[in-house]
């Protein structure tokens, strides 16, 4: 009860009115440490989101530099705001309580509009779209008090997730540990793979613009979830959105959607993006995106008792092993891992 009257005191100080009466529902919770509750019935609704008061402002998985002064929330949607994205409104942030109150998205994701597969491309092409502006506005207005220009993909950060998916992916999940020359194989991939992707031109990148990252109000796509937005190569978000676990979808799809983007990118900035190279680097960064997120859905299950993301590992595994088949170069990196996970093979 003391959370509830807590949840109801934050939205009657954001709309300036009593809430008193208002029911509370617990919300659907992703693999962070944050809570969601609804305060209020649609269409007087609100989400309260709640932070552990002790929880650091730095992102959960692996990245460099001291936790941020600032909530990264707070500082990321500033700087999306300013470039036209649409995102939720804040409505208060209670910094010492660890509450913020927002608008209420409702339900319906991306991936929940999707359901029954009518209207697929026009929706793949409106998020594709939206991706191409966002990152074309960020390309041309640069701010360094935005936490994203301050991090970034580097080689580091993509040779930790490698090695992320082989302890957890790989270690974890099969029961066994790979030789001494089998890992000093892997240590060496891995870092090659991190060397290339890390050379790569870099701008602001959302880092998980997936389709339970994109939610529908109103016929508008909202983005949330780019707290930990950072620097990348272009088509890493186009990974996330098209290589993304809880939808699948085929490659001839995909390839309509990546000419989508180097279409309109190209339309918005007046630059030329060469197809050949572009989804060649598309296909290594989805080998590295996905046997990431296969052992971080794992780790999620072992280290955090939270086993709902384990059905989204076989689609990985999938990615993965298709990728493999555009980049024969790494058939000795697939081997080896199919050995420990043979859905790779």
């Amino acid at each position: 009860m003391e959370i509830e009257a807590a949840l109801r005191d934050q939205v009657g100080k954001a709309i300036g009115r009593p809430v008193s009466q208002a029911p509370i529902k617990k919300l659907k919770g992703d693999a962070s440490n944050r809570s969601y509750y609804r305060v209020g019935t649609a269409p007087e609704s609100w989400v309260v989101m709640v932070m552990p008061l002790d929880a650091s402002k730095k992102s959960e998985e692996a990245s460099k530099g001291e936790p941020p002064k600032e909530l990264p929330f707070v500082n990321v949607h500033r700087y999306l705001e300013k470039l036209g994205i649409r995102v939720p409104r804040i409505l208060r942030y209670d910094e010492p309580a660890g509450m913020m109150v927002l608008e209420d998205l409702s339900d319906v994701t991306f991936e929940a509009a999707l359901e029954g597969g009518k209207n697929n491309q026009a929706l793949y092409t409106r998020a594709v779209d939206l991706l191409a502006r966002m990152r074309a506005q960020a390309e041309r207005n640069l701010d360094p008090d935005c936490l994203a220009f301050t991090r970034a993909f580097d080689e580091d950060l993509y040779d930790w997730e490698l090695h992320h998916f082989r302890e957890w992916g790989l270690e974890v999940w099969s029961g066994k540990k790979p030789t001494d020359s089998e890992r000093a194989e892997l240590d060496r991939t891995f870092r090659d793979i991190a060397k290339q992707l890390a050379a790569a031109p870099r701008g602001f990148t959302h880092r998980d613009y997936q389709s339970r990252n994109i939610m529908m109000k109103d016929g508008e796509l909202v983005v949330i979830d780019f707290q930990d937005a950072l620097q990348g190569p272009r088509q890493y978000d186009l990974v996330a959105l098209l290589r993304d676990s809880y939808v699948e979808l085929d490659r001839g799809f995909v390839d309509t959607m990546l000419d989508r983007y180097i279409a309109t990118f190209a339309d918005l900035t007046g630059e030329r993006i060469e197809p050949k190279s572009f989804k060649a680097f598309f296909d290594l960064l989805t080998i590295q995106r996905k046997l990431k997120d296969a052992g971080r859905f794992e780790f999620i299950n072992r280290v955090k008792g939270n086993p709902g993301f384990l059905v989204s590992i076989p689609a990985s595994l999938r990615y993965v092993r298709d990728a493999f088949k555009l980049r024969p170069e790494l058939s000795g990196l697939q081997k080896l891992v199919a050995k420990y996970v043979p859905e790779l093979g």
